[in-house]
């Protein structure tokens, strides 16, 4: 019997609104009842491109009782205000990453939730593609052994040459580390757990940057936050890693991730998307190796994370893109800028539990076997 719908209230219309609501529609467990944003009309018009039956205020999203999970889409400045509003409203949330701009904020979140007897979700939720969870069973089936090292890279030049509104990138809550990096940590904790310790360096190469997309081309940017930036993460499991975020490159010849164990080395798809390839090279082999995905769920599925969490809340079952892995992501991308300005190590206050992988198997839009 399938489980009964979830109905979601989607706040903030902007650039990733359409592929969240496209990507809903492959969940029968998801109903998008209303789209909410500061604009009226952006609502409006999102209302209409996808057939949600409302588009209203902010308000009136959170007096809708009908609305079970408010699907925060907005910058990552109104991260914190938006979820918790929601919360209040009893409603439980899932958060575009990252999960707040600040460590206090991130509590707040959790602290709220947890007092209300509702539930926390937050974006990536690529680590649920069949890319990454094919590399998951690798690691956990013991394909390359006990894991030793894992590096990171996330390098181009930036988002003023093609977003329509990429000012906040370069603000509070932006630069390459919290825009990008929570694609690759969350990626690297959900293979790899939690994280005990980082240093780092960071620095902020252009002081300024020129728009040159369309409709603000020519528009000056003040940058605010480092926009080059480089951790070194030391695991739990005794790992050793490394991850490199910059806006200040014009190309790189890098992986995305690697991990590298007793017995192997794993090489990683972009955590930005959902498919492979998944590629290994073991002790004693002469090349690496495509590895067929294991699981499904490897077009555009943004929208996983939030289904999942729809499942959790009508099972009982904890979800898997949740609350506490993002507040983890979120204090380790401090702890990095933190170990910069200070010039030592810095030990992670936080940790957060491995969420399941997902079964082999399952049909297209079931995440419940």
């Amino acid at each position: 019997m399938a489980a009964k719908r979830v109905t979601i209230g989607l706040v903030g219309c902007g650039n990733i609104s359409g592929t969240y609501l496209e990507a809903a529609r492959k969940f029968e467990i998801l109903e998008v009842a209303a789209c909410a944003d500061r604009v009226a009309e952006r609502a409006a018009a999102c209302a209409r491109q996808f057939n949600v039956p409302k588009a209203c205020t902010l308000k009136e999203l959170l007096e809708d009782r009908r609305i079970d999970i408010v699907l925060n889409l907005t910058n990552p400045g109104a991260h914190h205000e938006v979820a918790i509003a929601a919360l209040r409203a009893g409603k439980s949330v899932y958060n575009e990453k990252p999960l707040a701009v600040k460590r206090e904020e991130g509590k707040e979140i959790l602290e709220t939730a947890r007092a209300g007897g509702l539930r926390v979700g937050c974006a990536p939720d690529t680590f649920l593609g069949g890319g990454l969870q094919t590399c998951r069973k690798l690691i956990d089936d013991g394909w390359i052994g006990d894991p030793v090292a894992a590096t990171a890279f996330m390098m181009n030049h930036g988002h003023e040459s093609w977003h329509p509104d990429p000012e906040f990138f370069y603000q509070a809550g932006g630069g390459p580390m919290f825009d990008m990096g929570p694609y690759y940590l969350t990626a690297m904790v959900v293979l790899l757990g939690p994280v005990r310790r980082v240093t780092g360096s960071a620095r902020i190469s252009f002081p300024e940057r020129i728009i040159t997309s369309e409709p603000k081309c020519n528009t000056r940017i003040r940058v605010e936050v480092p926009t080059h930036v480089v951790g070194v993460l030391e695991f739990v499991n005794g790992a050793i890693g490394l991850i490199i975020t910059s806006f200040d490159v014009w190309g790189a010849n890098l992986p995305f991730i690697e991990v590298h164990g007793s017995l192997g080395s794993l090489s990683l798809p972009d955590p930005n998307g959902f498919a492979g390839p998944a590629r290994i090279k073991q002790a004693g082999a002469g090349a690496w190796k495509e590895v067929p995905l294991t699981h499904g769920y490897v077009d555009e599925n943004r929208s996983i994370g939030v289904a999942d969490m729809a499942y959790g809340l009508r099972s009982g079952r904890p979800h898997r893109a949740n609350g506490e892995l993002a507040y983890h992501v979120l204090d380790i991308m401090h702890a990095i800028h933190e170990a910069s300005a200070r010039g030592r190590h810095i030990r992670v206050a936080s940790t957060c539990a491995r969420p399941p992988a997902l079964p082999v198997g399952l049909p297209e839009g079931v995440l419940d076997d």
